[in-house]
């Protein structure tokens, strides 16, 4: 058994020398562009996440959600009425698109929702924004992507970090980024009958 303890204490001072000795040349720090995006679950779920993260450590922050609309989802409450003065949460679309079905309807309320996006980003009051399901705007053309991408990589102040979420992030997009992140469906209880639940999906 000491052998084993040995070898394994060997082989940990290795990695422990090989990652220090990695870490000491990641030195730059900045303001990141990051794209939450694919067909499995858990994108917005990730940014909330890196929300709950900013509060903690007292960075302000600020959420702009397209698409989703009214829909009484459990992040929106808990922020607007826990966390109101450290997030603000501002919700631009009306409903998911084959709810509204009403294409002038969910152009005006995206862009209306960039321009508010756009705010919060140069606000120099705030360090990290939040865009969820952005990306179902930008998929439908609600949005140019062109500009998109221009704001973020000339006009976000450096040091501000921005996560953009949704499945069917453009190419553009990703290129663009500094991490993207790809979530997989590998199993989904939805395909098997089970509606979303509370806790769970929203």
């Amino acid at each position: 058994m000491d052998d084993v303890n040995d070898r394994h204490t060997a082989k940990m001072k290795k990695i422990k020398a090989a990652r220090d000795k990695m870490m000491e040349t990641k030195t730059e720090e900045k303001g990141l562009i990051m794209v939450h995006t694919g067909p499995g679950k858990g994108k917005s779920s990730s940014g909330f996440g890196m929300i709950m993260r900013c509060i903690s450590h007292g960075i302000p922050c600020a959420v702009v959600q397209f698409i989703k609309g009214n829909w009484d989802t459990g992040e929106k409450t808990f922020l607007r009425d826990r966390f109101a003065d450290e997030c603000r949460f501002f919700v631009s679309g009306e409903g998911f698109t084959w709810e509204t079905q009403d294409r002038e309807r969910d152009i005006a309320a995206a862009q209306n929702g960039w321009k508010i996006a756009q705010e919060q980003i140069l606000d120099p009051e705030i360090q990290f924004v939040l865009l969820d399901e952005i990306n179902i705007a930008l998929r439908y053309d609600y949005l140019d992507i062109d500009e998109v991408v221009d704001f973020l990589l000339t006009k976000k102040p450096a040091m501000t970090h921005v996560v953009l979420t949704g499945r069917n992030a453009k190419p553009e997009l990703i290129e663009a980024a500094d991490l993207v992140t790809e979530m997989a469906l590998v199993k989904h209880p939805f395909k098997e009958g089970v509606k979303a639940q509370k806790g769970v999906e929203f």
